[in-house]
């Protein structure tokens, strides 16, 4: 990408706080700023970290441990941009820890990275930004914004596999007015391309899957750490209601899932739903996850408006999953029931549902049932 000296001389007037972790991503998206002419700003978010971990050395949150501020406090001064860490270990607590905790207690499968993208990153950093001098709070994530006449639109990132739309699905217009995302227009080989040609040293550093705030990325001793009451063993029951077994707890489970039940019988079975109340697990054959109708909670509509009648969109059910053609039945300000034209299967409640229209985010919610 090429930016005239003009176009540059313009920018020079903007201040773009850009998120970094220190990672491939945002520091490309940092570096391409900075070559457009922008007056850029680094931040780094300090979060809640599991101080109670028995490995000391996994006891940092993986998106701020000490070798990314330093990778990134680095990459600020090879960029010769200000670089600040940010204190947002309680609300990050508040907002999305505890989320995590409460939804395994009731029975559901939280993803936590909905609520840090609405409340982390796009309200208390956000304001940040704004509260020093920026017009706009720049990300490494894989997705566009575009202007339009009277609106903004949220788009999927170009490569679709690494479209981080489903996650931002919680975005307003207040909020994409001031949204930069710099690498979405990208494909990850040509970031990583980027990467080298701007002499970025994290060029090959290797991507993040896990939760951030999870010690070694699995979930079960974090939960009998911070939530013991959630692992209380229970009934496994079948599709007539007979008990076929018993479960060292829900959250160790999710929906579709086959392995760790030790069921013998003719048929295959799978978890089909979890029964919070009862504390039970219900499991059936496969083709009883296909699913034609799910109810979502919590939606959150990317234009600001309402639609006042049901429309046709393709609703997508888990963060890299395949779009599925639907109806969408508006039911007050903040509800849905989604018509699948044809069975999905494994919606699982606590996940979000996204509705696109091609490449638009047209908004989501969370699965409710």
């Amino acid at each position: 990408m090429t930016t005239s000296p003009a176009a540059k001389l313009a920018n020079a007037n903007t201040r773009v706080v850009i998120a970094m972790s220190g990672g491939v991503d945002s520091s490309v998206a940092a570096a391409l700023l900075v070559e457009q002419g922008y007056d850029v700003l680094g931040l780094m978010l300090r979060l809640w970290s599991d101080e109670s971990a028995k490995d000391s050395r996994n006891s940092h949150n993986k998106c701020c441990a000490p070798d990314a501020i330093i990778e990134a406090r680095a990459i600020a001064g090879q960029l010769a941009i200000p670089f600040y860490v940010v204190d947002a270990q309680q609300i990050f607590r508040e907002q999305v820890v505890q989320f995590f905790l409460d939804g395994y207690s009731a029975g559901t499968t939280p993803n936590p990275c909905l609520e840090c993208n609405r409340y982390i990153r796009w309200t208390f950093l956000l304001n940040e930004a704004l509260s020093l001098g920026a017009q706009y709070l720049a990300t490494g994530h894989f997705a566009r914004v575009q202007r339009k006449p009277a609106s903004w639109q949220l788009l999927r990132g170009t490569d679709a596999a690494k479209d981080q739309s489903y996650v931002l699905s919680v975005l307003n217009q207040q909020q994409l007015a001031h949204a930069m995302f710099p690498v979405g227009a990208y494909t990850k080989a040509e970031v990583r391309e980027l990467a080298r040609g701007f002499g970025l040293p994290v060029h090959s550093r290797r991507d993040s899957q896990d939760l951030c705030f999870l010690p070694d990325g699995d979930y079960r001793p974090f939960l009998q750490e911070h939530a013991p009451a959630t692992l209380r063993p229970g009934a496994i029951a079948d599709s007539a209601g007979r008990q076929v077994g018993m479960h060292a707890g829900l959250p160790l489970f999710t929906i579709g899932q086959r392995k760790g039940l030790r069921l013998a019988g003719p048929e295959a079975q799978y978890v089909v739903a979890m029964d919070a109340v009862n504390n039970t697990l219900r499991v059936g054959p496969r083709g009883a996850l296909a699913s034609t109708r799910l109810r979502a909670e919590r939606v959150n509509w990317v234009s600001g408006v309402v639609p006042a009648e049901a429309f046709a969109a393709e609703v997508q059910i888990r963060a890299h999953g395949r779009p599925a053609p639907a109806r969408i039945i508006p039911e007050g300000s903040d509800g849905v029931t989604v018509e699948f034209e044809a069975a999905v299967q494994s919606a699982t409640p606590g996940q979000a549902a996204v509705f696109y229209a091609g490449a638009e985010i047209l908004g989501g919610g969370v699965i409710a049932s």
